[in-house]
């Protein structure tokens, strides 16, 4: 399929940040900076070491007070973070960026006291004053604060690393994404940035994904000493705080955030690699197959199926297709996704400097989400549509909740996206016709589902691996590629071949650098909603109902509660069979169709 024309990549539409600040040297921006750092000051005079002395009623006002505060100095980082996402090759944004990093930094460092002083309430002082209807209604962000409190260290050291941060790990992230940002892939003379060329590993003609396949391994290697140094710094930096903080192993931080057990992770990570055979090697032996072969070159993972065509999109047809299949499900939740597109919330082409992938970003509540993305017209673009989409439905319906409470946890935060991707794919799979094109379309949703699921688990047993052997010491940047060769191999099977530069593709994932260990939620949120999905299919009467309240509680239930008005438990290991069992269904009717 040719690439977007120049034409249709000029009518993409591009955000408008003004419902946050009108610009970044605006009055506006400079009297919201102005005032957050006044009552800044002012709450910690008139809290700061009076939390204990105040009854329920008078706690409540406190959070109330805090939470203001919080929102307010979050719309300032959201409008920088998507100021720099839209443009991360200028200095003069990436200046702007840091500026408001370090001053946000500076006025959260008078906050910080409230939540190390609710910490260290007693449980049965903090139980009475729940009786008032003003705290309770904050009950479970008080849970879930308080979880963290075998982990709070000083309120002394506790600022020191707060104020620490933004020439710290925030600094090295900085570092990677600017470096990321200002790659060049050589291809045939043409300087493409990293999103231009990923997308070419799934073009339909095998010399172009094989030039693609080079060109990122050669420019990936050619930087890896300096991925691998962000990398070893950063986990360092991870080792020597979780020690502080005593918790037992590098992942058990990410699973306390993601309010989910360890054994419940445990349970999902040893189900997904106990498939790799029956899912990942299953599928790619028989896309060998289709292409004539016993083994494929490993930039053939995402190629398109022999003799099928390629449909292409539009974003107006991308628009229409993710709009129905979500209204088809549900009006509301259509009419919440609608507003995203006839209203400036997307930046969707593809430029020099942007941020490569896609995000949904919440902003604040009182606000609206924003999404990135960065389309080229191939069915792929399209589910990504509908994924970022289902989370900023997810955040737009969570609002109400209020700042503290609207945000949920990664692994229930892909919940909603990777549904929104279900639907768009049955709708899409209900129009084709043609058995070629059934096919693919599978084929497509099998290698999604594998990326989302098995590529995701390889990713965090990579991390997990780095982690433990980083401990014994640095680690060179051919150690690293050699640990991520292993997970690979063994994740996707024996149907693949591999050349000396795949060792550096490590280098790309932002993950590992942004959020250590984040890539689990994606096959959590994957497995969940193949078994609500699954569900919804058998008994569809009060499904998106229950489902659409499940959005709007937001972060106030964990997934216990979430998921007991469906009859589903994450804790049964025959919840994370269940869910895989539906990517097993679809390689079995791939097979019967060959």
């Amino acid at each position: 399929m040719p690439p977007i024309s120049a034409a249709a990549a000029a009518d993409l539409p591009v955000w408008n940040l003004s419902d946050l600040f009108p610009g970044r040297d605006s009055p506006e921006l400079a009297k919201a900076l102005d005032t957050a750092e006044a009552d800044a000051k002012a709450f910690q005079t008139k809290y700061s070491e009076k939390l204990a002395g105040l009854d329920g009623a008078g706690l409540g006002a406190a959070i109330a007070a805090y939470e203001k505060l919080e929102e307010r100095l979050a719309r300032l980082t959201s409008f920088a973070d998507l100021t720099y996402a839209a443009d991360q090759a200028d200095p003069a944004i990436a200046k702007f960026y840091q500026g408001i990093q370090e001053r946000v930094n500076a006025i959260s460092s008078a906050t910080l006291f409230f939540t190390l002083e609710l910490n260290r309430l007693p449980e049965d002082a903090l139980a009475a004053k729940l009786a008032d209807p003003a705290l309770k209604k904050y009950a479970p962000w008080l849970r879930d604060l308080r979880s963290f409190r075998p982990h709070q260290l000083a309120d002394d050291m506790e600022k020191l690393l707060h104020e620490k941060y933004v020439a710290g790990r925030a600094a090295w992230t900085r570092l990677f994404d600017e470096t990321m940002a200002g790659l060049r892939f050589d291809m045939d003379g043409r300087k493409m940035t990293s999103a231009e060329v990923l997308h070419l590993l799934s073009d339909r003609d095998g010399k172009v994904r094989k030039a693609a396949a080079k060109s990122v391994g050669k420019t990936l290697g050619d930087n890896a000493r300096l991925f691998a140094l962000i990398t070893n710094t950063l986990i360092k930096d991870k080792e020597i705080e979780d020690k502080w903080r005593n918790y037992p192993r590098p992942i058990s931080s990410r699973n306390l955030a993601n309010r989910v057990e360890d054994e419940v992770v445990e349970a999902l990570i040893s189900a997904v690699r106990d498939s790799y055979p029956k899912l990942s090697h299953r599928y790619y032996a028989l896309k060998a197959k289709w292409f004539g072969v016993t083994q494929m070159d490993y930039w053939d993972r995402n190629a398109p199926l022999p003799q099928s065509d390629e449909e292409s999109f539009d974003w107006n047809r991308a628009r229409d297709t993710v709009i129905e299949a979500y209204g088809d499900f549900s009006k509301d939740m259509a009419a919440t996704g609608k507003r995203f597109f006839d209203n400036s919330w997307i930046d969707a082409g593809v430029r020099p400097g942007k941020a490569p992938g896609a995000f949904a970003h919440p902003t604040v509540p009182s606000a609206h989400p924003y999404l990135l993305l960065n389309f080229q017209g191939k069915t792929r673009d399209v589910m990504t549509l509908a994924h970022e989409l289902g989370h900023g439905v997810h955040q737009v319906m969570a609002a109400g909740q209020g700042h503290l409470l609207a945000d949920t946890p990664l692994t229930l935060a892909e919940t909603a996206s990777v549904f929104g991707e279900m639907l768009t794919f049955r709708k899409l799979l209900e129009r084709a016709t043609d058995p070629k094109r059934r096919k693919a379309m599978l084929a497509g949703k099998v290698e999604d589902m594998l990326n989302t699921v098995v590529r995701q688990i390889a990713f965090c047993e990579f991390e997990r691996r780095l982690h433990d052997e980083r401990r014994k010491g640095e680690l060179m940047p051919d150690r690293i590629g050699e640990i991520w060769m292993d997970v690979q191999r063994e994740s996707l099977g024996p149907a693949f071949r591999y050349d000396a530069e795949y060792s550096f593709y490590w280098t790309y994932i932002p993950h590992f650098v942004h959020t250590p260990f984040y890539v689990y939620a994606y096959a959590f949120g994957d497995c969940l909603v193949n078994s609500l999905y699954a569900l919804y299919r058998r008994t569809p009467a009060g499904f998106a109902e229950k489902y659409l309240d499940m959005l709007r509680a937001g972060g106030t239930k964990r997934h216990k509660e979430l998921l007991a008005p469906f009859g589903l438990d994450a804790a049964d290991p025959g919840f994370w069979r269940q869910g895989l069992g539906v990517v097993e269904g679809f390689i079995d009717e791939l097979e019967q169709l060959s």
